[in-house]
């Protein structure tokens, strides 16, 4: 087992690589009541296009890692993971994201026996015929529910007038029409191309003692079989560099529009600590252009423009990055010409230093805050894991970026001719 500390941060991680290649982390907090653990596999909506090593290549159907997900809580005999959980006094859960597949727990009692919950559930999938059949009903109400949802329709139809080819455009849970051609056997193939350890890390924070978690997880690992396998080759088509289309628009009984647009950046030729320092200098950027603090959003606000909806993110992985700015409006046309009108002199002339300072500083505040929530700290460490950087180097990264970094990342992402827009309204305009 080695230890990896931090010294600014003050905080130590345990880490050790199994011998079947599982990646575990353990992170004690002394004094802290809750235990977080997350059992995450490197797969996510995006990976439906790969190649196994020493395997033909595959295609599935779209939302089959969501679909996954939810079949994974089923167990022999209609059994219920969840039940498991609460009689051991956790609360446990799940998520599919574009690139990863978490499942978690939090508790503050029973931890082992809930540890071993977690990993043997993860670890013995049951899918038959009827039960498969039976989720692609539940997955499709759940689809047809978010196709009423305005809030994820705007955000999925940036991301759709972005892009053309890359698979970050589909919904993640899929289309009525693409769940309906899973199977049983489709959903194993899956499963043990991306649910093998090699592919997959275990993230454990709060009053836990490092030693015994790890124990723990190295018996539990040592009494199971896992043939040896190879690298796992993601296919993407190349997508364009321009956007899909500029500007896409549905009508929903909405009582206010809703509008985001945001900027498609070619994707990321960065990898590790560099992507993540390209991250953390693009969210200094969005803060100091468009923060709650800024005159830019005091004055959209003033003008009735804007509401507490409004906000900005800023997406990146290794094969996409693109912003995603907005929220509720009386006027998408004057929002967007505002902004424009605003944004151009920074981005030609800069933001100033004082502007820049006092963003970093209230991005490290955050971020040392955060040090104190054992969600945060489990779900973005192995999120920044599997793109080969650490979240605790966002500390020396954001003291490392400079005034002149932030400028030339304005220049370069704020692109008119990469803009798309988004526009849900009740009535076409």
């Amino acid at each position: 087992m080695e230890a990896i500390r931090y010294d600014q941060l003050k905080e130590t991680i345990y880490y050790e690589k199994l011998p079947n290649g599982l990646q575990v982390y353990v992170l004690p907090k002394e004094g802290f009541q809750k235990t977080y653990a997350a059992f995450s596999t490197n797969y996510g909506s995006v990976d439906n296009h790969f190649r196994l090593q020493g395997k033909e290549e595959q295609r599935v159907p779209d939302g089959i890692a969501h679909f996954l997900e939810h079949k994974m809580f089923e167990e022999p005999g209609g059994g219920d993971v969840f039940n498991k959980f609460a009689s051991h006094g956790a609360s446990a859960n799940a998520f599919t994201s574009f690139d990863r597949t978490v499942y978690l727990f939090s508790a503050t009692e029973h931890i082992q026996e809930n540890l071993k919950t977690l990993i043997d559930f993860v670890q013995n999938p049951y899918f038959t015929n009827e039960n498969v059949e039976k989720e692609k009903g539940i997955i499709g109400q759940e689809i047809k529910m978010y196709q009423d949802n305005p809030d994820w329709r705007v955000y999925f139809g940036l991301i759709e007038t972005m892009y053309a080819k890359h698979p970050v455009h589909i919904d993640i849970a899929g289309t009525v029409e693409s769940i309906a051609e899973i199977t049983k056997d489709t959903l194993y193939d899956c499963y043990h191309t991306f649910y093998h350890p090699t592919n997959m890390n275990l993230f454990v924070v709060g009053g836990v003692d490092a030693n015994e978690i790890m124990k723990l997880v190295r018996d539990n690992q040592a009494a199971k079989t896992f043939e040896p396998q190879g690298e796992i080759e993601r296919i993407f088509e190349e997508e364009p560099v321009q956007v899909r289309d500029a500007r896409k628009q549905i009508t929903l009984p909405v009582s206010l529009p809703k509008c985001l647009f945001g900027f498609k950046e070619p994707a990321p030729a960065e990898r590790g600590d560099d992507l993540l320092r390209k991250e953390l200098v693009m969210r200094l950027a969005l803060d100091i252009l468009l923060g709650p603090s800024s005159s830019l959003y005091q004055s959209l606000y003033d003008e009735n423009l804007i509401s507490d909806s409004f906000g900005s993110e800023y997406n990146c992985s290794k094969d996409y990055a693109f912003t995603v700015i907005g929220g509720d409006t009386r006027s998408p046309e004057e929002l967007l010409s505002a902004i424009k009108k605003e944004l151009t002199p920074a981005i030609e002339n800069g933001v100033s230093q004082e502007a820049f300072e006092r963003s970093r500083r209230k991005k490290i505040g955050a971020f040392l805050r955060m040090m104190n929530s054992p969600e945060s700290i489990a779900n973005e460490y192995t999120k920044y894991r599997f793109r080969d950087t650490d979240l605790f180097q966002m500390l020396p990264l954001y003291e490392s970026i400079t005034l002149q970094d932030v400028n030339e990342a304005i220049r370069r992402h704020f692109d008119w001719n990469q803009l798309a827009v988004s526009l849900v309204t009740s009535e076409k305009q």
